[in-house]
């Protein structure tokens, strides 16, 4: 599949029409990364810290840019199979995105954990292992490992009480979140985060909590709120917390 085609299907999915294009499969080609237990790394450019690790049961991967989107693609999940019909199973395996980076001509780097469930059985997964890069097919599919709410995390950088930073790092829906902000008044004057880098967004001086959260999704002029507050007055850096925004 030549570039433009293969983009053009991936903008009108990511951008236009997310829930009625999760059976396009795009071509590309995706290779793996190795750490001591066959999981994520904590050092991801998303900002997950440890969470980003063991995320999905270490079943990760860095993408390309096009998925990166600048960071609004982080904790983003895709089904990824290979297609060497010898060796890679029907469904293969679902990848959420804690990184990015790339290969030769890749759209996904995975952990070890996740492109070993390529394979039909497990020595098939050995050769692909041995293959190091193979041809794939993806799509976006909802994330289904942790709920059906959107979780947020208090970034290790956060300076209780003077800079708050928070890392959005679960999204179920197959979509982005792209803005955020805090209220401390029950829904009232609400504050604006920035995106720090990746699934990041940050507030220095942020008022005393405790605070509710709102999210904005791409393509929506619509905040989604948290029914109660969410982050405590006393919010303890690492800490993650259910938004109880039914995403």
């Amino acid at each position: 599949m030549g570039f433009h085609s293969k983009y053009q299907v991936f903008l009108v999915c990511v951008l236009l029409l997310p829930a009625l294009c999760l059976s396009q499969f795009t071509d590309s080609r995706a290779t793996f990364y190795s750490t001591s237990d066959g999981s994520g790394t904590p050092t991801g450019a998303c900002g997950f810290g440890d969470y980003g690790r063991t995320e999905n049961s270490g079943r990760v991967a860095g993408v390309s840019d096009a998925l990166w989107r600048g960071g609004a693609g982080c904790g983003a999940c895709y089904q990824v199979r290979c297609k060497d019909t010898q060796l890679c199973s029907t469904d293969g395996v679902t990848i959420a995105a804690t990184d990015m980076g790339s290969g030769d001509r890749t759209d996904f780097v995975m952990s070890l954990n996740g492109f070993l469930r390529l394979g039909v059985n497990s020595a098939a997964s050995e050769q692909l292992r041995k293959n190091g890069t193979v041809d794939i097919q993806y799509r976006r599919v909802p994330c289904a490992f942790d709920g059906s709410n959107v979780k947020i995390k208090i970034h290790e950088n956060s300076r209780f009480p003077d800079y708050l930073a928070i890392a959005v790092i679960y999204v179920p829906r197959p979509n982005d979140v792209v803005s955020v902000q805090i209220s401390n008044n029950n829904g009232g004057n609400w504050s604006p985060l920035g995106r720090s880098f990746g699934a990041v967004f940050d507030l220095a001086n942020a008022p005393s909590g405790p605070f509710k959260v709102r999210v904005q999704f791409r393509g929506s002029q619509t905040w989604v709120e948290s029914p109660n507050n969410v982050i405590p007055a006393n919010w303890n850096v690492g800490a993650i917390y259910d938004s109880g925004i039914h995403a």
